[in-house]
């Protein structure tokens, strides 16, 4: 009796030790008491993969010439926006003006008019019988000459009325169509020609015609860089046609005074070997003139006829001549000679940004 006395006090002992043991257990893993264990602890699962960054790139850009291609320039008066990719897998680089997208917040974009005309003609290639086209007009009114070809060579001029509309496209509502400087409406006369035969979308991509609209997509029609964004207003200014993104009267009389420049901050981007993450990147007009001239197909020979320094925060900051402004030839290259000499002086174009 006596042993049985002793026991159990013991036994008492033991499972108050066993329930405080487990109450410790369940508390170190911060599970509550009484709360079942969650699957995903039960089980532990694999880390998830991890996910390259695909962050788009920050632009802005004051007073520069884009150079897109040989024959066509676009004027950013201003322009703020962001530099996004083109295909997901795919860094934007400068040797690559379809990797990316300009999408633009607020902008002020110019083309001359002749430059439009120009790659009208050679973008629509030998087969479509709508050639010879030259544009003029002023503020919303656009006029459109050129040659029409069906049996015999007619010269065509079409007058009509430019408006920004949604996709950032940009509406010609025709209003008149003369031939032969004989007026006529919609279709044109007894030729049995209408306006899909003068814009036909298989010959010029990015053109749509509506019954008397004539719709122009500029993502498709004009050279890479491809620019995308809220089209507010397009009008004639001559020589150009202007295009306005967005609320950007603000910021242009902001940056009035500005030297020329293009700015790219975030993101990841290539130019020529390099390749640049958590982009900071600054490029400065050294002329005094109206325009920074980018050409994105010989921007290094613009980068080696310049100079660039590093930033306390890694960036760069790289002072650049306008194309029609670099020497006939200029090179910086270090000599193994003067490598294995340390009394040789440096060359003079690495003393002169020292």
């Amino acid at each position: 009796m006596r042993a049985r006395l002793f026991i159990l006090p013991v036994l008492v002992c033991c499972l108050v030790l066993a329930v405080w043991l487990i109450r410790w257990h369940f508390s170190g893993s911060g599970i509550p008491i009484g709360q079942e264990v969650p699957a995903a602890q039960k089980t532990p699962a694999s880390p998830p993969a991890a996910t390259a960054s695909v962050s788009s790139t920050d632009i802005y850009a004051h007073n520069l010439r884009l150079r897109k291609g040989p024959n066509f320039r676009v004027y950013v008066r201003w322009l703020r926006g962001r530099m996004t990719r083109a295909k997901p897998n795919v860094i934007p680089s400068f040797d690559d003006s379809e990797s990316f997208y300009l999408d633009v917040k607020t902008g002020v974009l110019r083309a001359n008019i002749g430059d439009i005309g120009h790659f009208l003609n050679t973008g629509m290639g030998s087969n479509t019988p709508f050639r010879n086209i030259t544009l003029s007009g002023n503020g919303d009114q656009l006029r459109i000459q050129g040659t029409f070809h069906k049996v015999v060579s007619l010269p065509v001029e079409i007058l009509g009325t430019i408006s920004a509309v949604a996709d950032n496209k940009i509406q010609l509502h025709v209003t008149k169509i003369n031939v032969l400087k004989v007026p006529l409406k919609g279709l044109l006369g007894g030729l049995s020609v209408d306006m899909s035969d003068l814009f036909k979308p298989q010959n010029l991509p990015g053109v749509q015609v509506n019954g008397n609209d004539i719709l122009f997509d500029t993502k498709q029609l004009l050279p890479p860089p491809h620019i995308r964004g809220q089209l507010t207003q397009v009008r004639v200014d001559n020589p150009d046609l202007e295009e306005v993104y967005g609320n950007a009267q603000t910021d242009v009389d902001r940056v009035e005074e500005w030297r020329n420049f293009l700015r790219l901050r975030g993101g990841t981007i290539d130019f020529g070997k390099l390749t640049m993450r958590n982009v900071d990147i600054v490029m400065v007009d050294l002329s005094n003139d109206a325009w920074f001239d980018l050409d994105l197909n010989n921007y290094q020979a613009q980068l080696v006829n310049g100079y660039t320094r590093m930033t306390p925060q890694a960036g760069l900051q790289i002072f650049m001549p306008d194309l029609d402004q670099l020497p006939p030839a200029k090179t910086q290259n270090v000599s193994l000679e003067w490598m294995k000499n340390r009394k040789t002086e440096p060359p003079a174009e690495i003393l002169q940004h020292k």
